[in-house]
């Protein structure tokens, strides 16, 4: 598998699984945890393949971004939080961020 793409997919469950959460209830509700623990779980393994080949910190920092920027975007989307050009600013550095990373990377 490409590393680039098993970080994306690593980034997307990274994003999944704090949504597991809230829809577990705390963990109380049997099939949303279970879903939360594979998302975990295979958020972990396909950072681990994606490290073979990206540098450890743009990785991890992408792998992150990915997961807080899809989460709050989420937040703002599907459960009506707090929306303004703040928030939208911060949201947009943290996508040119992982960008940026990923050029770099590309150019060592």
């Amino acid at each position: 598998m490409n590393a680039w793409f098993a970080l994306i997919l690593a980034g997307l469950m990274e994003l999944t699984w704090p949504l597991g959460l809230k829809y577990s209830e705390g963990l109380t509700r049997l099939w949303p945890t279970v879903a939360t623990g594979m998302a975990i779980a295979l958020s972990f393994f396909l950072l681990g393949q994606a490290i073979r080949q990206i540098p450890f910190g743009t990785a991890y920092a992408i792998w992150t971004g990915i997961g807080a920027a899809g989460a709050a975007f989420i937040g703002m989307t599907i459960f009506e939080e707090r929306t303004d050009i703040v928030r939208l600013t911060c949201l947009f550095l943290i996508i040119i961020g992982c960008v940026g990373l990923k050029v770099s990377a590309d150019a060592n």
